[in-house]
């Protein structure tokens, strides 16, 4: 489940707000069996999100499960599209696993768009541990969905 942003101010993160009725399985604050993450803006146009994610996710003991990690790189990158006002979908998505994530740890998310063209949109993300150390990665490809 998601940490608190209480120390946002320190790095100059603004929190981002979703509607109450929000179901989202990464963010949403009405989805019960949800990770309720909750993301903020960088200066710099990425999200952070601190969490602490619940051993109800595990995969190994102490480690959270690989579809869970691939949900919150997902959810980092979609929010980052969001942040530049873009609602987009994942067409594809490349994980690399590079050292477990443990479970009840904090960790920090972060999501990026690095290019887009047309109603294409590549973005990047990462999970560090507290220490900073880059535990997972993530690239994809989001097409912006027409309104």
């Amino acid at each position: 489940m998601s940490d608190s942003l209480s120390d946002t101010s320190a790095e100059g993160l603004t929190p981002l707000v979703h509607g109450a009725r929000n179901r989202c399985f990464g963010c949403g604050q009405a989805n019960p069996a949800g990770l309720k993450l909750e993301f903020a803006k960088s200066p710099e146009g990425a999200v952070v999100s601190k969490a602490v994610i619940s051993d109800q996710y595990e995969g190994p003991p102490g480690c959270v499960h690989g579809g869970i990690i691939a949900t919150m790189l997902d959810e980092a990158m979609s929010k980052a599209n969001r942040v530049r006002g873009v609602t987009a979908m994942t067409r594809q998505m490349q994980v690399e696993y590079l050292s477990p994530v443990p479970s009840g740890a904090p960790i920090r998310i972060e999501g990026r768009v690095n290019r887009s063209e047309g109603r294409k949109h590549w973005a990047a993300a990462t999970i560090q541990a507290e220490d900073g150390m880059v535990l997972a990665r993530a690239t994809g490809l989001f097409i912006a969905i027409r309104t």
